[in-house]
């Protein structure tokens, strides 16, 4: 198959849910499934390698892979290593449809959800980036909705269009989340608006605004079921809460044209990455 979903592992119990969640997605979009491990990407807590034969097949790897063809054997599944930086080799897979990782590798620090090799590849990755943590049961979170944060005066189409295609194919509702602080932004004028009719006037129209903006992927995808949220928090907040009954939260993540920019992350990404209680996509566009 030309395209392929991927997805990075290391043996760890959260590559084993991105591994379970990528084969999944694969298996949904009709695609195959490329595991990549790359050689040597074990680390310790001070990010150190802990080396690795180039070529072999750790038994936890392997162990992943079997699993995988042995509750899916419909399911084409390959197996890749490679050498190299682990996020950048990542990154890289140029003919990825969506690259899965897990939320903390085996090295990483335990107050952090996201390792360093999560967050880099987000940041660099060409195609849509899924970090999956592991739940309860090891699967990488519970069924709810597809929760996706919308930049009111700037609303992305690539970003709703790979939200609405994923509550399409797994059959979840779809609630898109924007935050709007009731005393800033466009809540605010040249006196403090106190009056709790005006604020309401002015919630209501930012929500029609919003469910205007959905129009056309509701019509594309009338199977699923949407709803607009205003929070009055902000955005890493409501996203975060959102993510607590959600299967899965779509953020976007602006790219640079100028062949200097360092690619990273924005600061609403990052806290939403660190902290979401559901997998988190992020998807890049202009």
């Amino acid at each position: 198959m030309s395209y392929s979903v991927v997805v990075g592992i290391d043996g760890s119990a959260q590559s084993a849910a991105a591994a379970g969640w990528a084969a999944q997605e694969a298996d949904r979009r009709g695609l195959g499934l490329r595991i990549v491990h790359v050689a040597g990407s074990e680390v310790d807590a001070l990010g150190r390698d802990l080396g690795g034969a180039p070529g072999a097949v750790p038994a936890s790897v392997a162990a992943i892979r079997d699993r995988i063809a042995a509750c899916l054997p419909g399911l084409e599944v390959s197996l890749e290593i490679v050498p190299g930086n682990a996020a950048e080799a990542l990154a890289a897979s140029r003919r990825s449809e969506v690259l899965v990782l897990g939320s903390r590798g085996l090295g990483g620090f335990a107050g952090l959800l996201v390792g360093s090799v999560g967050l880099r590849a987000a940041a660099r990755a060409r195609c849509p980036v899924v970090l999956v943590r592991a739940g309860a049961d090891g699967q990488g979170g519970s069924p709810g909705d597809v929760v996706v944060g919308v930049e009111g005066d700037r609303p992305c189409d690539a970003v709703l269009a790979f939200a609405f295609q994923h509550a399409a194919t797994t059959g979840a509702a779809l609630r898109a989340v924007e935050s709007r602080n009731t005393s800033h932004g466009p809540y605010t004028t040249e006196a403090p608006v106190d009056r709790w009719e005006v604020r309401e006037s002015l919630a209501a129209a930012e929500q029609l605004r919003l469910r205007d903006t959905l129009a056309h992927w509701r019509d594309k995808y009338p199977e699923v079921r949407t709803e607009a949220d205003i929070c009055p928090w902000s955005p890493a907040r409501a996203l975060v809460e959102a993510s607590r009954s959600a299967s899965l939260v779509v953020l976007g993540r602006r790219t640079s044209r100028h062949p200097l920019a360092m690619p990273r992350l924005g600061p609403v990404t990052q806290s939403v990455l660190h902290h979401a209680h559901s997998p988190v996509a992020v998807v890049p566009h202009d």
